[in-house]
Order: structure tokens, then sequence, then C-alpha cells
């Protein structure tokens, strides 16, 4: 064989190996892509589950802080000995021309700045269950002053003015809501808000349905109020309903049985001063806050109102 044959295969050798060697690479830099692709889809479609996990319609937003007395905090077997106030809110807005009881509306603002002024004074919001785990069980409520913040009737402007104004701080109130009477048209909760209420750490309770006048109700009407409205509720929102609302605060001794053989752990009254642990659980004061009460006038009302007496065994307004 000639020197210049030997020259012409020694180089189609050379030739080949490079292009193996190429191809070899080129194999490995398609892995590896393929590999990243892979990595990033699972992750991408990691983060679209989480997100596609969050309730329909629901807002973004932060969650609410752990409130004193939660029920990681464990019982201490000794029943709490404190008194804690309970605040009575009703429409978050400023009131309309002609509005029958004006004072009933507290605008937004004012709640903001009565807020903002219980949290430096010490204060932050617990429910009426944790007020009861803790006068019974011992389960604690600190740090700091526990107090509630209750809200009557069931008002659209509680969820779309006040649940935001205490999810800022952290807290969270206690719905008395009424089932009827009060329809969305007429500034009414919807099921949905109730829910969004409910979602958001707050605790549903009730004053009915109708926010009837129940001493004036007979055996039959008194059971649907109390006793059929507490199992609607239930039902429909999968929470406890532990306390009842008397509307108007009206109750006697009829009234007060109705509710116990409802199943209800206590009730809230319009009688003033704090909610007491020696009281009886039926017969808890509140505190009425009206609108147009600075947020100075609002910590003198719940300081002076600590020692008032007992709620009398019957009330009906007069």
């Amino acid at each position: 064989m000639d020197t210049e044959t030997l020259h012409t295969r020694r180089e189609s050798r050379r030739r080949a190996v490079r292009r193996r060697r190429r191809s070899a690479g080129l194999l490995a830099l398609t892995v590896v892509a393929l590999a990243a692709v892979l990595v990033a889809a699972r992750s991408g479609g990691s983060s679209q589950e989480t997100r596609g996990a969050q309730a329909p319609g629901a807002r973004p937003g932060p969650a609410p802080a752990p409130t004193a007395g939660a029920s990681a905090r464990a019982a201490t077997g000794r029943p709490g000995t404190e008194p804690v106030p309970i605040l009575m809110y009703h429409v978050i807005a400023a009131p309309p021309a002609g509005a029958p009881f004006p004072g009933l509306y507290v605008t937004p603002g004012e709640l903001t700045a009565q807020v903002q002024a219980l949290k430096s004074a010490g204060w932050h919001a617990v429910t009426m269950d944790q007020v009861e785990a803790y006068w019974r069980r011992g389960v604690p409520l600190g740090p700091g002053k526990p107090i509630v913040l209750s809200f009557d009737n069931g008002y659209h402007s509680q969820f779309t003015q006040a649940l935001p104004i205490l999810r800022r701080v952290g807290w969270v109130g206690d719905e008395n809501i009424q089932l009827s009477g009060l329809p969305p048209s007429q500034g009414g909760l919807s099921q949905e808000q109730v829910r969004g209420l409910v979602a958001a750490g707050w605790e549903l309770d009730t004053q009915g349905f109708s926010h009837a006048d129940l001493i004036t109700l007979d055996t039959a009407q008194l059971h649907y109020e109390v006793a059929v409205s507490r199992t609607v509720l239930r039902q429909r929102y999968q929470v406890p309903v532990n306390w009842f609302c008397y509307p108007s605060g009206h109750y006697d001794a009829t009234v007060i049985a109705a509710v116990k053989a409802a199943g209800y752990t206590g009730s809230t009254t319009v009688v003033p001063g704090w909610a007491h642990p020696e009281d009886d659980p039926y017969r808890l004061h509140r505190l009425r806050v009206l609108g147009g009460t600075s947020p100075q006038q609002l910590l003198a009302l719940i300081s002076s109102s600590r020692g008032d007496p007992s709620a009398p065994s019957s009330y009906n307004g007069a």
C-alpha cells in the first residue's frame, strides 16, 4: 500500500472518531436539557397546584394572627377568675339620612381608631368559646388583656369593613347573626360572606331567625327561633354555634330555659358591664359601642364598667 493511500485511511478514521465524539457530546447536552425541563415542569406544576388549592374567590392577604387562648395552649386545670369585657357593634358605616337608630352606626374610621387604641392599651381580641375555655378549664387568654368584639344581626358591613380592619391587627370577631329578616338587599350578609368570616377565624353565634321579641312567643315559635336556628347554622357552616344573643336584649326565665335546652353554652345580653366567670352564663353583660364614641371614651367606658352588678333575672328593655 502506498503512502498516500495509508494517509487517506488514517485521516478518514480520525474524522470518524471526531464525529462520534461530537454525537456523544450532543446527546449528553440533550439529556441535561430534558432533565432541566422536567424539573421546571414539576416545580411549576406544584406551584399551580398550590395556587389552585385556594378557595374560589378568595382574596389574597395575610392570614389572621393566632389569638390568645387558641386550642394549641394547654389548659391548666384551674378555672380562670378574671372577667372579660364584650363590646357590642352593629353597622360599620356612616348613618344614612333619616336612620331611625343612628347610634347603631359606627364608621370604619371610628372602628379603626378604636381598635388601634385598644391594641395600644394592651387589649387583644378573643372569642366567646375561648373565654369559656379559660373560665372552665384554665386555657390561657394571654399575654395581654382579652376582650371580645361582637357584631349583631349580620350586616354586610361587618364583612366588608370590620373584617379587614380587625385582620390588619390579627384580631377576630364574634358574629351574632340572624338568619332572616335582613337580606343582602337590605344590608345583610350573604352565605358566602358568612363563610368568609368563618374562614378568617371569626366565631359564628346567633340571635335566631328573625330578631323576634322572644318573650312574646309561644313554645313552638320560641323553639324555632332558638333551637332550629342553631341546627340550621351548624349544618350550613359546620361550626359549633355555642352562644345565643338575645334580640334587643329581651329575655326571661322561659327564654333562658329554651336556650339551655337547645344546647347553647351561654348567652349575652345588652345589660352594660363586663362578663364575669361567676355570673350566670346565660345572662352575660356587654358594652354597647355607639357611633361617635372616641377611642378615649371607649377606653373610659371599659374601665368604668368592670364592677357593674350582675344582670337581672329578666330584661325587656323597659
